[in-house]
């Protein structure tokens, strides 16, 4: 969990930032593409914009916007200019056109964050603990402590890897059980179920390991991942809507651009020529892409070449995948959403302003 580009689906929020401004008012989005610099690919303009006012005081920072699929999604404004913030809660059921407040359980409390893994929408602070809600923030369930209650570490996977006991486990709806057969790799970072393997994947000594089992973790079978140029400090599961598993592996500097492999009944190197040096995330889309934000911009991995794309995305945004399939770049003053199918994807910007 150490990377830029690899947040936990659970624990994955990070600082919204001192960032007042409200995104630019893009609500007649052109049809073609808006030059940049010279160089530089063409960026394309959204195909929609839904740029909301919510009753909240002008003084807010921008909220955190966290989407469960393409229609649901929550907010939370819990910064501002000035002691007095409360924090305010939001949500919305169809993709950001319009939202509804809902009542915070404990509005006034020190670095209030949000996530909504796998929907269960979760409230966190320093002070308080966890407040869970399984019914859209109709009534929420409190958790006092540190440590996150049992409800959120369910919905990590069926299959996690203990630090604490260096072991994969499986949970059993109460508490993780360490499974009778193991990886047998060196070290471990990540499990993942993904296209119908589960998957255990970690480097050590700069190099990366494998094994895949097809019957659940009963049984394992020890998968050789060839050697990429240079070292990988880590390596991390992913999956693509069309059940593509991927292995990216994070450099030593974790702003590094990341070795590739993909599984196609074993572990191919996936070359990236023209690459950039730096990255700040990376996210499988499909049809053997990987795309990639940096200082640079946003470009695609495809056919072992790295190419600049006119997406409406740029350095600012964070690259990640809901579990439906769409595509999220997420700033800290709005959401870009990528909806429909590869190769024809629909481009929608949400942000909420206050009054």
């Amino acid at each position: 969990m150490a990377t830029l580009f690899l947040a936990s689906a659970v624990l994955g929020a990070c600082s919204i930032g001192d960032v007042r401004r409200p995104p630019p008012n893009r609500a007649s989005a052109s049809p073609g593409p808006v030059a940049t610099s010279p160089g530089q690919p063409p960026v394309a303009d959204v195909h929609e914009v839904r740029l909301v006012r919510v009753a909240v005081p002008d003084r807010y920072d921008p909220p955190r916007i966290e989407f469960v699929d393409a229609e649901r999604a929550y907010a939370l404004f819990a910064t501002c200019d000035g002691e007095d913030c409360p924090a305010l809660l939001f949500a919305t059921r169809d993709g950001g056109r319009s939202w509804q407040a809902l009542p915070h359980p404990r509005p006034v409390a020190e670095n209030q964050q949000l996530y909504a893994p796998q929907g269960l929408l979760t409230l966190q602070s320093v002070s308080f603990g966890w407040y869970i809600s399984t019914d859209g923030g109709v009534t929420f369930t409190h958790h006092p402590g540190a440590e996150p209650p049992p409800a959120l570490v369910g919905v990590k996977g069926r299959f996690q890897f203990v630090e604490k006991s260096g072991k994969v486990a499986r949970w059993d709806g109460r508490r993780l059980r360490p499974l009778a057969a193991q990886p047998g790799l060196p070290m471990v970072n990540m499990v993942r179920e993904a296209g119908g393997l589960l998957v255990a994947a970690g480097a050590a000594g700069g190099r990366p390991y494998a094994a895949v089992s097809t019957d659940q973790g009963r049984s394992w079978q020890r998968t050789a991942v060839p050697a990429p140029d240079g070292e990988v400090e880590n390596l991390w599961v992913m999956s693509a809507p069309d059940s593509e598993v991927w292995l990216i592996g994070s450099r030593p500097d974790p702003a590094g651009f990341p070795a590739l492999w993909l599984y196609r009944g074993d572990w191919q190197l996936v070359r990236a020529a023209g690459h950039p040096d730096r990255m700040s995330s990376v996210a499988p889309v499909g049809a053997g892409r990987v795309a990639v934000t940096g200082p640079d911009g946003v470009g695609v991995v495809v056919n072992g070449q790295y190419g600049r794309v006119s997406w409406p995305v740029g350095p600012e945004h964070y690259l990640y995948l809901l579990d439906d399939g769409t595509l999220v770049g997420r700033a800290p003053d709005e959401v870009i959403l990528a909806v429909g199918p590869i190769g024809a994807r629909r481009w929608i910007r949400v942000a909420l302003l206050g009054d």
